[in-house]
């Protein structure tokens, strides 16, 4: 039995949702739209699919079964509700939202309907950070004491003169940090569990004409104790491979993008010399740091598939809704710490206002 998805907005994003779809054996894609007729009609001939020219009339299609959102990341929202309130599972692009407010309506909406809903975080799959992961839960760190990670990626000034919404708090809702880095932010939170508190600094120093930041700075603290550091930004040419650094009272490890360059523990482990060298092969890729298109589709493909296994066996699919919500939540708080030159608690009880002089940078 095939399962239909229907892809709302057609761009970059949507053509690695497409290869993901394709290589997924009882999944395809049946139905897209796009505000832009000629986006929609190009992805359709594209992938062989029905054009429709408005969500709704996509939801309305009974071909459709998944809807996934492909559009900007403060866009996200309407679309996904109405696909929830058509009763279709959704699969949504990070980030889930760009405010708190605006994920809770999805995240409403789709218990409402009693649908699946996903956040799309491709890192998780990964067989490295699986492995990260599974030495954590095992307790072969001791006592976690740090946790870093680093995107210090290259964006050129065309990246955000491209489109309309790129570098906008209305549509981006943040800069290196909701829109590049949250990949790692989401990482640290899924290795390190809950934050308790952070302080961070962000500017705008290599870009002009945006209104987000392009560097910034974070400090953490998470609930069980362990201190972190996270640095993002898009104005470090010429782009370098993403990084995160797990440290504790009896172990350390870094990876770097798909790539392990140290795995090291007081107590080894039979299995610890066959990760080392797996993982030194030096195949991750460039993932993006320096185009944003230069990156893999497999790590949709797997999440997209465990969407599709949890649909069909009843079950929560590995990063919800609510796991989506804590990257964004993160973000923010790192955001309202830079505005207000304070330390910030989590969780949040609103989203922060975003100061005036920030929106009239544009």
């Amino acid at each position: 039995m095939t399962i239909g998805f229907g892809i709302v907005g057609c761009g970059m994003i949507a053509n690695f949702h497409a290869k993901a779809i394709e290589q997924i054996r009882g999944a395809k894609i049946v139905a897209c739209t796009d505000n832009i007729p000629a986006s929609t009609d190009r992805f359709a001939t594209a992938n062989k699919c029905r054009p429709y020219k408005s969500v709704k009339e996509l939801c309305a299609d009974p071909a459709v079964e998944i809807v996934t959102i492909c559009t900007p990341s403060g866009s996200h929202r309407d679309p996904a509700v109405t696909a929830a309130n058509a009763g279709k599972h959704v699969v949504v692009e990070k980030p889930l939202e760009i405010t708190l407010k605006r994920c809770d309506a999805i995240i409403d909406a789709c218990r409402k309907n009693k649908v699946q809903l996903a956040s799309i975080f491709p890192s998780r799959f990964s067989e490295a950070n699986l492995a990260l992961k599974e030495a954590i839960s095992q307790g072969r760190f001791g006592k976690l004491t740090l946790a870093d990670t680093y995107v210090k990626w290259w964006r050129t000034q065309q990246y955000y003169d491209s489109g309309g919404w790129r570098g906008t708090w209305a549509l981006d809702g943040g800069g290196a940090y909701m829109n590049q880095a949250i990949h790692n932010v989401d990482l640290l939170y899924w290795f390190l569990g809950d934050v308790a508190e952070v302080t961070g600094v962000t500017a705008t120093l290599a870009h002009e004409r945006i209104e987000v930041e392009d560097v910034g700075v974070a400090t953490l603290r998470f609930a069980n104790g362990a201190l972190g550091v996270i640095e993002a930004t898009t104005s470090a040419y010429p782009g370098l491979l993403k990084k995160t650094e797990i440290h504790g009272t009896q172990g350390s490890v870094i990876a770097e993008q798909d790539d392990i360059l140290l795995w090291t523990f007081e107590k080894p482990s039979a299995r610890d010399a066959a990760i080392r060298k797996k993982f030194a092969q030096k195949v991750g890729g460039t993932g993006g740091a320096s185009d944003p298109s230069a990156i893999s589709f497999v790590g949709h493909q797997k999440q997209i598939q465990d969407f599709v296994s949890a649909i069909k066996k009843g079950r929560k699919p590995l990063v919800d809704g609510e796991e989506g919500r804590k990257s964004v939540e993160i973000i923010l708080a790192i955001y309202k710490s830079s505005w207000t030159g304070r330390r910030v608690s989590l969780p949040l009880a609103s989203d922060p206002p975003i100061p005036k002089a920030l929106r009239a940078r544009s």
